[in-house]
Parts: C-alpha cells; structure tokens; sequence
C-alpha cells in the first residue's frame, strides 16, 4: 500500500476501535472518497461486538484541515451531501466516540470532532468552522451541532468569520472536553478510553440515546435494565469490592 494515499485507517485493539484519518499531503483533508468510505467502515465497527469505543484521529502532528478543496470543484457527485453523510454516521455510532485532536482541525476536521461524544485536543491544536472563506452554506444539522457544543454566540463566531480558535477558548466555549499539555495527549485517551471500555454498555447506549434528544424509549431502556441484571451486577461488584461483570448485551 502506497502510505502518502488519502485513506483512513482502522485497528480494533482491547476493545478499542481507532480510525486514522491519513492524507500527509493535504493535512489530512478528507477527500470525497475519504468522506464517501467513512459510513460503511463506521458500519462495520458498529457491527463487530468486541467494540466498545471509538477513537477518531489524524495521522501525524494534525487532525484533519478539512475537505480537499480541489473536490469541490469537481461537477460529478455533492462532497458537501458526503460530508453531512459522514458527519451523521459518525453521530449515529452506536458506542462511545472520542476524537483525539492535536494540530489543526479545521472546517470538515472540526465537522467531524462535532459530531464525537467526547473531544479531547493537545496544546497548541486549532479550530476553525471555514465555509464563509468559500462561499458554503453549512449543513442546517452541521449548524444545530455545533450550536448546541458551543453556544449560539461561538457558533455565529465561528461561522460568521471563519477565524481559528486555539485550545483554551475552545476549551472555555465547549468545543472540546479536555486539554492536555504536549506529549500527554495519547496517554490519557488510552487511559480514559480504557475506562469507558469497562463501564456498563446498557448505562453508555441509554444515556447516549438520551443525551442526543430521544424521548421516546424510556419503557425500552427500563426494561432492558430489568432483563439484563446489569444493576444488580454492579450493585454485588461494589459491595464485594470487584470488577463488575455487566452481560448487556446478552451473548457478549
């Protein structure tokens, strides 16, 4: 494989799936190739029962600088109904999502770490929503994303101007979760991921659901509870000072 190909990358490790976004000569731009394999890898994962969590990042010193430029202009196929597509699949994901951000992570970049759970970024790494440099009109679900992470003042900021943020007013206007200092930024992913891969599944599929605005699945995520003896399990591991064993979903 020619490793300087725009692609994305994936390894499945301890429960543990991470996806690499790649294109060392763009800053990792997305493509509309990248952009179009996004769901169907995102599918595939979903459908792997030894995950438990997702990492999304860049390969490198950089997360992502967006979409590549040069495929919009391209007349064959909508990159911008590719982006949306990707973005929504990437929300949709069934399990807890991470993106692990250092460097620039800009316009699509920033698409993309939007519509993760979770966003933890290294010093130094910047933030930008670009489309008003191009001409776009974003995504009215791209919008409401972004809007509800940031507030709408940061949201117009950001949309209005198309100006890049650095970490600590991301960190401040809730774009990002967590900042850490300079080398830190792997080493407490592997550590937060691999708490989140030994919590109750049941707790995480229930809150994310509900977290994203679902109103109408209460009597099904109670009665799930009920079923799986999930909280019986941990009630029993903490008295008797354990690792709880959760069996949601059954089979697993």
């Amino acid at each position: 494989m020619d490793r300087t190909e725009p692609r994305l990358e994936h390894t499945v490790a301890d429960g543990v799936a991470t996806v690499v976004i790649s294109n060392p000569a763009k800053r990792n731009a997305m493509t509309a190739a990248m952009w179009g394999a996004l769901p169907g890898l995102l599918e595939r994962l979903a459908a792997d029962p030894s995950v438990r969590v997702l990492v999304l990042t860049g390969a490198g010193n950089t997360f992502c600088a967006g979409a590549d430029i040069s495929s919009l202009r391209d007349p064959a196929g909508d990159p911008q109904a590719l982006a949306v597509a990707a973005e929504e699949a990437l929300a949709a994901f069934p399990r807890p999502t991470l993106a692990a951000i250092r460097g620039h992570c800009v316009g699509g970049g920033s698409q993309l770490a939007a519509a993760c759970d979770l966003r933890f970024a290294e010093e130094g790494a910047s933030f930008g929503v670009t489309p008003a440099k191009l001409g776009i009109v974003y995504a009215a679900s791209s919008t409401r994303r972004l809007v509800a992470l940031t507030g709408p003042a940061t949201a117009k900021h950001l949309l209005f101007s198309g100006e890049l943020i650095g970490t600590a007013r991301a960190l401040r206007t809730g774009l990002v979760d967590e900042v850490l200092p300079a080398g830190e930024l792997d080493k407490r992913v592997e550590a937060y991921v691999r708490t989140l891969a030994a919590r109750s599944r049941l707790t995480q599929a229930a809150a994310k659901e509900f977290a994203d605005g679902r109103e109408d699945r209460d009597a099904y995520w109670a009665e799930q509870a009920r079923r799986s003896g999930d909280t019986g399990e941990g009630v029993a591991a903490f008295l008797e000072r354990r690792a709880p064993r959760f069996t949601w979903p059954a089979g697993l």
